[in-house]
């Protein structure tokens, strides 16, 4: 079974900064970018950019290198991220809301970034790296008299533009490279499917290591609109919904999760902002509908909701699906839809065969959006990325690891992860990766994370802990766990058990530890 996406041509240098240079050469003073209250425009922009990307060319760091990006949401983060982008280099997020130990494991995973940018307030949470790390006041502070002309570095669509990281199916985290050809696809695609233009200002509401991050800051830029960035590190709902209300925000990107909560928020304080918007584009976990369905179905709302299905390694999105066409009567699961341009979605057996309409089966992508695959390793994961013949002719494919099936209406839904792992507030974790975490803490003998759903709907963590002596405060190991985990890879709850349950073949009993954890939650809870 193969979904096909529309075909459509793409320039022969398909390349995002070149379209924001014609945007900076077509509409000089319209406004880029605003943050804490500072504005610059396309013109300005394009000039910081081009002196940071001349920076750059002078310290070697031209095509094919990699530069780690260590910054809060600021202006700097954007020029910092198009200059390196204008000199042939590829960017790596490297998320200052995470804790140190998490972004020295992830520097591990990158030897040779060439260099990384920070700030001082960032700049001790990569100090581990090998690289040279800079961190200016302000990014001006460094770029002296460098032109302000583009620079005239060859890229090609092949190239790589950003660099994330993944957990992959083992928990490790893995560093998946895109390359520009499958990034301006993405966002030509949103362009011109959903007419994004430059009236279509958006708000940055997700975490700048989050794949879908990579595309809600440039998606503006691209069309010619204003990005509007929040002045905080984590996620700020009065923050998010305030702004909302007051720049004329007309899209937003964020997982399922984000969305509940500004649905939330809205519904609370009987505001508009959200559901005027053009649209939320969203996805990353499972969708539960009753979570928005009372919003969504409110008269006066003209908000277009996009449910969304992609992965990292494949720039994010690969399918979208308007969600005023579900009707929940008719299938439990609500779809994702159809492919973007140039992209198609393969539904295949155990044997890497094709099977039948309606009948489930791994996702597998192929086309524009497919990554240049994960650096520095080897290993069953990095096979995911693989060759099929199509019609005679080898396609290269991502195996996603997800279950699903297409229904008569030509529609893609999701059903599951065809291994252990889980999304929880649009990130994909493994419960092995927290359990060894847990493992590496003073006190804890054994411990076991299993996987359980609020009344929400919404995928929980709990960790069972079989403690080495007295009993482990849950607060205490939760709070140590942030010391090394980012906060989505902390459970929701933690468990004192005297040992954990075996079945009759010797391993783990998952099921019966979460049946022991709800009667202890339904009794006197865990330790607090």
């Amino acid at each position: 079974m193969i979904l096909q996406g529309k075909r459509v041509a793409l320039p022969s240098e398909p390349v995002v900064h070149k379209r924001f240079e014609t945007h900076a050469e077509d509409t000089p003073d319209a406004t880029a970018v605003v943050c804490a209250g500072q504005r610059m425009t396309y013109a300005e922009l394009n000039a910081e950019a081009n002196r940071f990307a001349h920076f750059l060319a002078r310290h070697g760091c031209g095509r094919g290198a990699k530069v780690g990006i260590c910054l809060d949401y600021s202006i700097d983060m954007v020029t910092a991220i198009l200059g390196t982008l204008k000199a042939g280099a590829a960017y790596v997020p490297l998320d200052p809301s995470y804790p140190a130990a998490r972004l020295r494991l992830l520097l591990g995973q990158l030897p040779d970034l060439a260099l990384i940018v920070a700030s001082p307030a960032t700049a001790g949470l990569v100090e581990s790296a090998a690289a040279e790390v800079i961190a200016p006041a302000r990014l001006s502070d460094l770029l002296g008299g460098a032109p302000t002309s583009n620079p005239d570095a060859p890229i090609t669509g092949d190239d790589l533009c950003y660099t994330v990281f993944t957990s992959g199916s083992t928990g490790t985290p893995k560093a998946t490279a895109v390359r520009h050809e499958g990034w301006f696809n993405l966002l030509n695609w949103l362009a011109l499917e959903y007419r994004l233009d430059r009236e279509s200002h958006n708000l940055v509401v997700s975490a700048f290591g989050f794949d879908l991050s990579q595309r809600s800051l440039m998606a503006p830029l691209f069309c010619g609109a204003t990005q509007h960035l929040m002045a905080s590190r984590n996620f700020d709902a009065a923050l998010a919904y305030r702004m909302l209300s007051e720049h004329g925000i007309r899209t937003v990107h964020c997982a399922s999760s984000t969305l509940y909560v500004l649905v939330d928020w809205e519904t609370a304080r009987g505001g508009e902002a959200l559901s005027q918007m053009d649209y939320v584009l969203f996805g990353g976990e499972p969708l539960r509908v009753e979570r928005i369905a009372a919003w969504a179905g409110r008269p006066g709302n003209t908000c277009t909701l996009l449910h969304q299905y992609g992965v990292a390694e494949c720039t994010d999105v690969a399918t979208s699906y308007d969600l005023a066409d579900y009707r929940h009567g008719d299938m439990d699961i609500a779809p994702v839809g159809k492919p973007a341009y140039n992209t198609d979605i393969h539904i295949l057996d155990e044997r890497m065969h094709g099977v039948r309409a309606g009948d489930q089966g791994e996702i597998c992508i192929s086309g524009a959006g497919v990554g240049a695959g994960y650096l520095n390793g080897t290993g069953p994961e990095y096979e995911r990325f693989t060759t099929v013949m199509v019609d005679g002719t080898p396609r290269r494919l991502y195996r996603t690891g997800d279950r699903g099936y297409v229904t008569e209406a030509g529609d893609l839904v999701v059903v599951g992860r065809m291994d252990a792992q889980v999304k929880v507030r649009g990130m994909r974790i493994d419960p092995v990766d927290v359990e060894r975490a847990l493992g590496r803490l003073a006190g804890v003998r054994e411990s076991a994370v299993v996987i359980t759903y609020a009344d929400s709907g919404e995928a929980e963590l709990i960790a069972f802990v079989v403690p080495a002596g007295d009993e482990l405060a849950e607060s205490d190991v939760r709070a140590r766990l942030l010391e090394t985990l980012p906060r989505n890879m902390v459970p929701a709850r933690c468990v004192n058990i005297p040992r954990l349950p075996l079945s009759p073949h010797g391993k783990l009993d998952r099921k019966a530890l979460l049946d022991a954890g709800l009667k202890q939650f339904a009794g006197s809870g865990a330790t607090e």
